[in-house]
Parts: C-alpha cells; structure tokens; sequence
C-alpha cells in the first residue's frame, strides 16, 4: 500500500489531523484505521507538550514532520503522535483511537491502548514515517469519512486552549474513544 510522502506531514497541523482519518497506522503485522486524533499546535498552544520549549523530551516534535512522536503518560501509557510542519515549528497530531484490522479485535480505543494493542512504545520514537521499517501511515481502500470536531480531551489544565475543537473524529465509527458528540454515548 502506498505510504504518505513527507510533504502530507510538512504542512500546517489542523489540516493534517482531519486528513489523517481513515488512512491506516502500521506496525509489522498490525495495523487499524484511524477514526479518531487531536491536534498539538506550536508552543502557545497550552496542551501542547513544546509550551515549556525545547526539552530532551519535546525534541521531537521540533521536525523534521513524518517522523512519530512517542511518549509516556501516566508512567504507563505510551502515546502515538505524527510530528507536522516544517522543521522548527512544534506540532504533532495524536492518534486516539483505531478501527482495528485483523489479527487485532479490539482493544485500539484509546491512544495508550493502541499502542499497546499495536506494540508501539518509546523505542519508536522519532521513527521516520516516510522511509523507515518500523511504523508508517498508509492509504488503503479509504472510504468517505464523516468528521466531526469536538475540544480535545484531558486538557482542562490548558486554560482557554482546552476548548479549542481540534479533536477530530470519524462521527459514524463505533471505535473512538469517547462520547460521541452527537449521541452521548459510549461507544466499544
């Protein structure tokens, strides 16, 4: 299946994120379709990990784009983010939640859950997306995707920034992570 080129990632970050919907996240034989992701935009962006600058963690997300992003929440999750923009401009993408492909069931509904699920974890980060073996993002059979846009979640700390809609998701997939916008309802 083709990969994304890099110039997919080296563009600004909330045209990436809903652009990545419906494409597919690899790792050896595992894989899912992203339904659900999140958008990390610059160092004013107060949920943005680079708001306190360049640090040994935040390297990373600094360029160049098309390369993954992988750290540690909660001292146990690790977490899946598509580094976006030109080199110098920190910005990623977090993917939350992924219609899982066979041989995987389930178990994707979360961002520290696919990880899990697909055997991503901080070895991974700062892995090429475009050129490398390790993880990539790839189109398939891409069918119509039904965005929907809700303020991101687990950020409140952010201040005014936690109610910026740069969460987005495929509205009619039963695999995202959260409520739905429109039903309420917990899904799988």
């Amino acid at each position: 299946m083709p990969r994304l080129p890099r110039s997919f990632f080296a563009r600004p970050c909330l045209e990436v994120a809903p652009e990545l919907l419906g494409l597919y996240l690899v790792h050896g034989d595992f894989a899912g379709r992203i339904v659900e992701v999140e958008a990390y935009v610059h160092e004013e962006d107060q949920a943005c990990h680079a708001r306190v600058g360049r640090t040994k963690r935040t390297e990373t997300l600094y360029g160049p784009p098309g390369h993954a992003y992988v750290y540690l929440i909660y001292g146990m999750y690790d977490c899946f983010n598509v580094v976006t923009e030109p080199a110098g401009l920190p910005a990623a993408v977090l993917i939350r939640a992924l219609e899982p492909c066979p041989p995987l069931d389930g178990g994707t509904d979360g961002p520290g859950k696919l990880c899990r699920a697909l055997g991503i974890n901080r070895a991974h980060n700062h892995a090429d997306l475009v050129a490398g073996a390790l993880v990539w993002i790839e189109r398939r059979n891409k069918k119509r995707v039904n965005i929907a846009a809700t303020p991101r979640i687990g950020v409140d700390y952010a201040g005014e920034w936690a109610t910026r809609p740069w969460r987005f998701l495929d509205a009619d997939s039963p695999w995202v992570s959260k409520a739905r916008p429109s039903t309420g309802k917990r899904t799988p």
